[in-house]
């Protein structure tokens, strides 16, 4: 599963298997950068990201910390296990505790995540609009957020989406620009101004 280096270079690309890799060697593979995820079989590795986006997750974790109740637990950037050959990491997740193991733990089942928070970067914008919440969807994840900066503000966005049991699709809920107030996954409310993602 090597390649040969590049002319100057001692560092050697992983070449996927036939079949594509699986969770297992998401996990086992040496010197993957951090972050990667494993979507249909395939490796995606994140560029550096902005300070919108950094920023932002910061901002909906404290809010989602501040009222969280004590069977859950607020995440970020932690891999969720869909199925054999994807294991991609949500931005923000809200998992129930007890699927909480202990320190060294590095991923999540699906069927113990509540809520996926995905805030959209320039290079992950098709992956976060379409290819990840078909995915969380399909997977059983009751909630989904979609987080990105709109007009020539630049002002926050938060889409909220709730699964349709029948369909087993993401149905809109909401469209949030300045207090995002909701009853689920639990009752929270926060900041979502430009003021409020500023002073952080």
């Amino acid at each position: 599963m090597t390649a040969e280096p590049l002319a100057g270079h001692s560092f050697r690309w992983p070449v996927p298997p036939q079949d594509g890799y699986t969770v297992d060697d998401l996990f086992t593979l040496p010197g993957l950068p951090p972050h990667t995820e494993l979507l249909d079989g395939s490796l995606v590795f994140v560029s550096p990201q902005r300070i919108f986006h950094s920023r932002m997750i910061d901002l909906l974790m404290t809010g989602l910390r501040s009222t969280v109740p004590g069977d859950l637990k607020v995440f970020r950037e932690m891999t969720v296990v869909l199925d054999r050959r994807n294991g991609p990491e949500p931005d923000i997740s809200v998992i129930r505790a007890s699927a909480v193991t202990g320190p060294e733990q590095t991923s999540f089942e699906a069927a113990d995540v509540l809520l996926a928070v995905e805030v959209v970067s320039p290079d992950s914008e098709a992956r976060d609009r379409d290819t990840k919440p078909r995915k969380y969807a399909a997977a059983g994840i009751e909630h989904f957020w979609l987080v990105e900066m709109t007009g020539e503000s630049r002002h926050p966005v938060v889409r909220v989406y709730e699964l349709d049991p029948v369909t087993k699709a993401y149905a809109l809920t909401g469209i949030h620009h300045d207090q995002l107030k909701l009853g689920v996954p639990y009752d929270l409310g926060i900041d979502i101004t430009t003021d409020a993602l500023t002073q952080l």
